[in-house]
């Protein structure tokens, strides 16, 4: 029970920066995106305070011999780029450049404003079925 109550309160707090930072506005996302036409930058500012708290809290973190609240740390195993992962990143990159959603903001704007966000849903399931559906 612990577990679900601090997933829940982390969501809240993740979605609640998604929404004050406007990514939940696929508008805004679209036109950090579009680096050689309207550019908006601002989104820049967002990534970059995420990058700057990770690279300063991660090396504390990690020399931890367990998480706070889980038995032990999910890292990545895998650390080849291959074909797989191009394909992967290149689909997301495109369905989020199309759509202007990524799957956290995604699901924020369909309970904010269900009838804009009415494609994303049913393209955000299909797509994790088959990354499931064909992954080693």
């Amino acid at each position: 029970m612990k577990r679900i109550i601090i997933a829940l309160i982390s969501g809240l707090i993740f979605g609640a920066g998604l929404v004050i930072s406007e990514m939940v506005n696929p508008v805004k996302v679209q036109r950090f995106l579009d680096l050689f036409g309207n550019w908006d930058s601002s989104l820049a500012f967002v990534m970059g305070g995420a990058v700057a708290v990770t690279l300063v809290t991660s090396r504390f973190i990690v020399k931890r011999k367990t998480p706070w609240f889980a038995d032990r740390f999910y890292m990545a195993v895998k650390t080849n780029i291959d074909s797989r992962l191009i394909l992967g990143a290149s689909l997301f990159g495109l369905g989020w450049g199309l759509s202007g959603y990524c799957p956290g903001p995604g699901i924020i704007n369909a309970m904010i404003n269900p009838a804009e966000a009415v494609l994303f849903l049913p393209a955000l399931i299909i797509g994790g079925w088959i990354g499931q559906r064909y992954s080693a």
